[in-house]
């Protein structure tokens, strides 16, 4: 690959932000959450590189977890939505995985299944998100009916909170939730980053911690590094044209940005394709050569521009770090209108990947 574009992830920083959550937490058990390839960061190298830290782990795909026993990973691997159909429900077993059950359907297909291995359920909890799970009048019926079927073991109970990551808080959610699960006498499962770092009324038995483990904050008032997490995501690419602008010059599709002085910029080989927002607005921040600056003009596919005017030792085969440990990558998501979350899972195939350790 030649096109200077490169998409860094640090395992060591993943390890470090996981024991910060382990200090923060007080759960008996940590799940690392490492769904939607462990954000961004590489499914089988992130298991890996947490495999004698994490009590287990949880993702979405039967596929990944396939893939992680495949590669020799041991530890209890739940399901987040359980299975997708009677086949995925058979696996469960093959595959020694737990797994969230928050449909009759899904109990339906359990029941066809073989008697012969045990298979661990997460009894889910619609709380309040009215995504997945059992309304609290239901669960005990749910749960009922779950012990008396052949080859289920129920071993939690779990729910998910709407606004762990903000001012409105837990308390209406956990007041449904913790009677049914005193109730049930399962293992609690309940919090996610946010409710790990704020909440502690809710850690439970089994922590799932996501957005953390990666370095990034799961709120809007603080970013990772200001919470003490270290980003473990760098995305970054060479300048590979410089222009001079003139007052009045316009620059990219649609004339977004017209300069109002004589200007210096970049060109950065990245753009929407490799996974940068479009709608970054002006002045989105990067570093080159690990000095600060902004973007210029609408990013498009392969490219985008930075203001140069204040680095004149900057130029072609500098080094624009797009987000990482230099740019906070929540500053970029909220210059795009959108969240960390879908930057990390965004960048595309194309963008090199390389794990340091």
């Amino acid at each position: 690959m030649t096109r200077p574009i490169r998409l860094e992830i640090s395992l060591p920083a993943i390890r470090r932000n996981f024991q910060f959550i382990r200090q923060h937490s007080q759960s008996r058990k940590l799940f690392a959450v490492i769904k939607a390839d462990a954000y961004g960061h590489g499914v089988l190298d992130t298991a890996k590189a947490l495999a004698d830290q994490a009590d287990g782990f949880a993702l979405l795909n039967i596929e990944d977890a396939a893939r992680l026993r495949e590669a020799g990973i041991r530890q209890p691997i739940a399901l987040l939505e359980g299975p997708f159909d009677a086949a995925e429900a058979a696996a469960m077993a093959d595959y020694r995985l737990s797994g969230a059950i928050h449909t009759l359907e899904q109990m339906a297909w359990l029941a066809k299944g073989s008697a012969e291995r045990l298979v661990d359920i997460w009894l889910k909890i619609n709380s309040g998100m009215n995504r997945l799970g059992f309304r609290p009048e239901q669960a005990s019926d749910a749960l009922t009916r779950l012990r008396s079927m052949p080859g289920v073991r129920p071993a939690a109970i779990m729910t998910h909170f709407a606004t762990a990551d903000d001012d409105f808080g837990v308390a209406e959610q956990w007041s449904r939730f913790a009677p049914v699960a005193v109730a049930s006498g399962l293992p609690v499962c309940a919090a996610n980053s946010a409710a790990l770092l704020r909440h502690p009324l809710t850690h439970g038995d089994i922590g799932r911690p996501g957005v953390a483990l990666y370095g990034v904050s799961p709120f809007d008032d603080a970013t990772g590094v200001e919470l003490g997490l270290e980003p473990a995501m760098t995305l970054s690419a060479d300048i590979i044209a410089v222009q001079q602008l003139q007052e009045g010059d316009a620059v990219g599709y649609g004339r977004r940005f017209i300069a109002d002085r004589a200007m210096r910029i970049g060109i950065v080989a990245c753009g929407y394709a490799d996974g940068y927002p479009r709608l970054a607005a002006n002045g989105t921040p990067v570093a080159v050569d690990g000095q600060a600056s902004g973007t210029v003009a609408r990013v498009s596919m392969d490219m985008l521009a930075v203001d140069l005017s204040h680095l004149p030792q900057a130029g072609i085969g500098s080094r624009v770090e797009l987000w990482g440990s230099q740019v906070p990558i929540e500053q970029v998501a909220a210059a795009a209108g959108t969240i960390s979350y879908e930057l990390m899972s965004a960048v595309m195939p194309r963008v090199p990947r390389r794990a340091l350790d």
